[in-house]
């Protein structure tokens, strides 16, 4: 089974040492479970960071329907007024980052137990034509590697992600760029680690004017899921 839905929220988030233990529960016991009763939303996942060139420790997916799922009314109503715990854990965030996309690439095949995350910024004037090598060649290729189950290009939508950003009280960055992820599903953080390498090693990524030393990976092991 692909991916439920069309749009996907995805966090990184990093607290203080002394606040890990309670941050864990809470996101296992309060955070996932209420996310994933919203309208739209229909499954969630936390991973933590597997290994050490992995730059945030936890990050989290959450698919949805459709992308505007994620600055729907009843969704920014629920950003603007967070639960008790929720307020006490969000204020102490070391790190957050927050991304709303577009699933514009899906080939993933049901849940592992490891992602790997490479995180680009695309040329604006090449963007066609490296979704369209992800989807025709790359990302098959990396569904075929050893130990790979899956893999999935997600693209930013800054329209839906600024008016969550302005329900939560945030002011919009003044230096915004269209990012994009690509998720991949393995078995072992190892085997998602050399994948996500692979796909975008060497000169793969010199035709759309990046360079394998401009992105960002990381392998991530999962820590818990949750869906309607």
């Amino acid at each position: 089974m692909a991916f439920l839905g069309k749009g996907m929220l995805v966090t990184f988030t990093e607290v203080a040492p002394d606040l890990e233990d309670e941050f864990n529960e809470w996101y296992n016991r309060e955070h996932i479970d209420e996310r994933v009763n919203m309208p739209g939303f229909k499954r969630a996942r936390r991973y933590i960071a597997a290994d050490g060139g992995t730059l945030v420790k936890y990050f989290a997916t959450y698919e949805t329907e459709v992308v505007e799922d994620l600055s729907a009314p009843a969704y920014m109503e629920l950003l603007a007024d967070q639960s008790p715990w929720s307020k006490k854990i969000m204020a102490q965030f070391t790190h957050f980052d927050r991304l709303t996309c577009r699933i514009a690439v899906d080939r993933t095949h049901g849940v592992t137990g490891a992602a790997g995350l490479i995180r680009l910024f695309p040329d604006p004037t090449r963007m066609d034509a490296l979704r369209d090598w992800l989807r025709d060649e790359r990302l098959p290729a990396v569904c075929a590697r050893q130990d790979v189950i899956g893999a999935a290009l997600l693209e930013n939508d800054l329209g839906v992600s600024n008016v969550g950003w302005v329900a939560a009280g945030n002011e919009i960055p003044a230096d915004q760029k269209v990012e994009w992820l690509i998720l991949v599903d393995a078995t072992t953080p190892a085997a998602a680690r050399g994948a996500a390498e692979w796909a975008v090693g060497g000169e793969a990524l010199a035709p759309f004017g990046l360079s394998g030393s401009g992105v960002d990976i990381g392998a991530y092991s999962l820590l818990f899921g949750n869906q309607r």
